[in-house]
């Protein structure tokens, strides 16, 4: 080598760590440039009066205003200053606009997303709102504006991606709303109605009933009886043994019987006791929704005080979480009503068939002859590189973005697609005295579709829907699978009036609770529809769980939030034992050993939890196969359709009827098939390093709450971001729900006028950048579930923004 190389080696060697330390200043410098200003004084020409923000240790903001127009603005800064990236992304997955930001990895998304074209949804619907609507939400932009604009630095995700964040604009709240349909919705795909629609054109209709009835084992209604057992198809209509079905194979099946983490349902639990069961004797309340989790969280832990004669003492005080990207407190309390959600999953969503002019295709059929299919060209802008243009055609009923089974053009009728399903109504629950007011209100929300559980500090509590787009289908439709709606008289025939929303009020046992399962029966089961509701088997162990107590406070309320007790398995360990008490194959042995004592949680360091929960699976799946397979052979990419408890009825139907005909005959008796589900257990978990022995439900079910930007990063900055992996309790079908990046969302706990006592848990903390005090802030104290108080601390920041000159 030569000299002059060697001295530039040995300089860029010396050199290293200068640019090192180098690098690392100006990281941190332009991480601590867009921190969130946590004190002093801010002159704002935009407000009438000061707001003060105080700040605790958890970073829970109060904002004491002089009226709600002043604490909309001020709410919009903050948000703004602590979240203005996560809306970004908010607004731009739902407009389809993500690959402007990102580049060409968001394309596949944006092609799906803007299909559905909800910036113009949103655009039409701000411009439809009443002028004071449209006033909050202007506020509200100015406020998430001036505070984006009062950074330093911009957003630190900005810098990794080489882009500028674009203003705020009064639709996009809107599109945040439309980001909590798709989300809430399942993407706006309605994949459910199509894979029914598949199994409708390869098996009998009988034999599609009983696979995915409804378990009433399981159920747990508000009102009304259970569904009707499973009725067991006899060998007239389908039977096995008249020509081996093609088998899948097994990566196959597993796919199909396994939701896809994008199609995963979205949970939540809602739960009340009324005043005279609680120790405060106001009516108590608790919620945790249940979204995929992320850092920071979706939600913004805040509260609004601001003057208004009707509440007590002149002064409103409301406290819970806010969504950052919209003024309004989503659920709380505000000392008179708390209020919270969980998804109904009534049918929100139907294909339509679309009957094209064979002369002229850009006709098709409707009610009293033929329209023209609307055409409109969606550009979407790729960051390095060239647009895209995107062709939509739409119809009366919505985009066409599917076929039927027969290849019949199907457009997606969807109450997303209605301008009228988004206005500010929730923002009136901050100011309603009662359960009366606040279940008056429901029906007047533009919001998804959800269940609406109140309580009051007069000690009522009450459920109904709220969302303000409920269609009403004509008579003798059939919802769950695409129909023709060009004849008069089909279809949507508008929209459910108030007087159509079910209710339930202080009910005489003093409780009520929800959980994704069917709440309501008769006709109002009927004007919700099913959208694939929850087997039950959540809601049943929470009504259990509530029924155990004689008086209630907010740590029992928390307690049975936290409830990971394994009830749905137990049977299931029941059987594996039953199923393994007579064998002698010694490979079976360990087996059931390992599961006989029945510790009856979800515990990290549960084995026989893990290794029950194995076996279902597995059975699951070999019971199954002969109909996923008919249905894989003609649609290879058939997956099996979310809710109705995925088949949980009709496969203990099948294992306690044993009936011949509908037994995969590769399998001699239906005890052969359980000793097969119990031998793949045994050879795929125990052929993992420690054997069945060392399977602890902790070793998979660890947290994976990540920064968004994360997977895009290198290991030890992505460590950096993200919170710690650590072994949750929990899973799906008991009311602890936790799967590494998807379960509660928070953990609220309250008796309205009593928020003193009242519990707020927050997974992923209050900010987004790595520097804040608050980035993770009480993510510890959630994954422990330790009660984290709902009202703030002593103030450790205090920030005024006052009038300007």
């Amino acid at each position: 080598m030569s000299g002059r190389r060697i001295r530039l080696w040995r300089g860029l060697l010396l050199a290293a760590p200068v640019l090192a330390a180098a690098a690392l200043a100006l990281a941190w410098y332009l991480l601590a440039g867009s921190r969130a200003r946590l004190d002093g004084r801010l002159r704002l020409t935009a407000l009438a009066a000061p707001v003060a923000i105080t700040r605790d240790a958890a970073g829970s903001a109060t904002f004491d205003a002089r009226s709600r127009d002043d604490a909309t603005f001020a709410l919009g800064f903050v948000h703004a200053q602590e979240r203005f990236f996560e809306m970004d992304l908010m607004r731009r997955a739902a407009a389809g606009e993500l690959a402007e930001l990102v580049g060409p990895a968001a394309l596949g998304n944006d092609l799906d997303i803007r299909r559905h074209r909800l910036r113009a949804v949103a655009q039409a619907a701000y411009a439809a709102m009443p002028p004071a609507q449209r006033h909050v939400l202007d506020r509200y932009r100015d406020g998430v504006n001036a505070g984006l604009a009062d950074l330093r630095q911009k957003p630190w995700e900005y810098f990794l991606l080489g882009t500028t964040p674009q203003p705020w604009r009064s639709e996009d709240s809107g599109l945040v709303i439309a980001a909590m349909y798709l989300d809430l919705n399942g993407q706006g795909r309605n994949i459910r109605e199509l894979e029914l629609a598949r199994m409708h054109a390869v098996l009998p209709p009988s034999l599609v009933d009983f696979l995915l009835a409804p378990d009433p084992e399981w159920e747990a209604p508000l009102t009304g009886g259970l569904s009707r057992p499973p009725l067991l198809p006899d060998a007239s209509v389908f039977d096995l043994r008249n020509g081996a079905p093609t088998m899948a194979s097994a990566r196959r099946l597993s796919r199909a019987l396994t939701p896809v983490p994008e199609e995963r349902s979205p949970g939540s639990n809602s739960f009340a006791a009324a005043g005279a069961l609680t120790d405060t004797g106001a009516a108590m309340l608790a919620n945790d929704m249940h979204l995929r989790l992320r850092v920071p969280d979706i939600w913004f832990r805040a509260r609004l005080r601001y003057p208004d004669a009707s509440a007590p003492g002149g002064v409103r005080d409301a406290v819970g979480v806010t969504l950052p990207g919209t003024p309004a407190l989503v659920a709380g309390s505000n000392g008179q009503v708390a209020w919270g959600f969980t998804n109904s999953y009534g049918d929100w969503l139907d294909w339509v068939r679309i009957t094209r002019d064979g002369a002229d295709p850009a006709r098709y059929k409707v009610p009293g002859g033929w329209a023209t299919i609307e055409r409109h060209a969606e550009r979407i802008r790729v960051k390095g590189a060239p647009d895209r243009v995107l062709e939509v055609e739409d119809t009366l009923w919505g985009p066409i973005l599917a076929r039927d089974t027969d290849g019949t053009p199907l457009a997606l009728a969807w109450i997303a697609h209605y301008p009228r399903a988004y206005n500010l109504g929730l923002m009136q629950l901050e100011r309603a005295p009662s359960v009366a007011a606040a279940l008056d209100l429901a029906p007047t929300m533009g919001m998804p579709p959800q269940n609406l559980l109140v309580a009051d500090r007069e000690g009522h509590i009450g459920w109904t829907l709220a969302g303000n787009a409920i269609p009403l289908r004509a008579p003798d439709s059939e919802p769950q699978r695409p129909a023709d709606w060009s004849q008069p008289g089909s279809g949507w025939q508008g929209w459910a009036a108030p007087a159509h929303y079910p209710r339930v009020v202080d009910p005489p046992n003093g409780r009520l609770w929800t959980a994704n399962n069917r709440i309501v029966d008769g006709s109002a089961r009927e004007l919700l529809g099913d959208g694939g509701h929850d087997l039950g088997a959540r809601a049943q162990q929470i009504r259990d769980d509530l029924a155990a107590y004689g008086i209630f406070t907010t740590g029992n309320l928390l307690d049975i939030q936290l409830d990971d007790r394994a009830v749905f398995l137990t049977t299931w360990q029941r059987l594996l034992q039953d199923t393994l008490a007579g064998s002698r194959d010694p490979a079976l042995e360990p087996l059931r050993k390992l599961t006989a004592t029945w510790r009856n949680h979800a515990s990290p360091d549960s084995v026989d939890y893990r290794l029950v929960r194995a076996f279902r699976e597995q059975v699951h799946a070999l019971a199954l196969a002969p109909f996923v397979a008919r249905v894989q052979a003609r649609y290879p990419d058939f997956s099996w359709p979310l809710g109705g408890g995925n088949g949980e009825a009709a496969v203990w139907s099948l294992l306690r009827n044993q009936p011949a005909w509908l037994l995969d005959p590769r399998y001699g008796s239906w005890k052969a098939l359980l000793l097969d589900a119990a031998h793949r257990v045994v050879i795929e978990l125990g052929a993992q390093p420690g054997g069945l022995a060392a399977r602890r439900w902790g070793e998979v079910n660890r947290a994976g709450i990540r920064h968004t930007l994360s997977p895009a990063l290198p290991a030890f900055l992505a460590h950096f971001l993200d919170m710690p992996d650590d072994p949750l309790p929990g899973d799906a079908n008991m009311p602890r729900v936790a799967t590494p990046d998807f379960g509660a969302s928070e953990r609220l706990a309250v008796s309205p006028g009593h928020e003193a006592q009242g519990i707020l848990e927050m997974p992923g903390g209050q900010a987004d950048n790595p520097l804040s005090p608050y980035y993770g802030a009480g993510h510890a104290d959630w994954v422990k579930g330790r009660a984290t108080p709902l009202l703030p601390g002593p103030v450790k920041w205090t920030l005024v923004l006052g009038p300007g000159e």
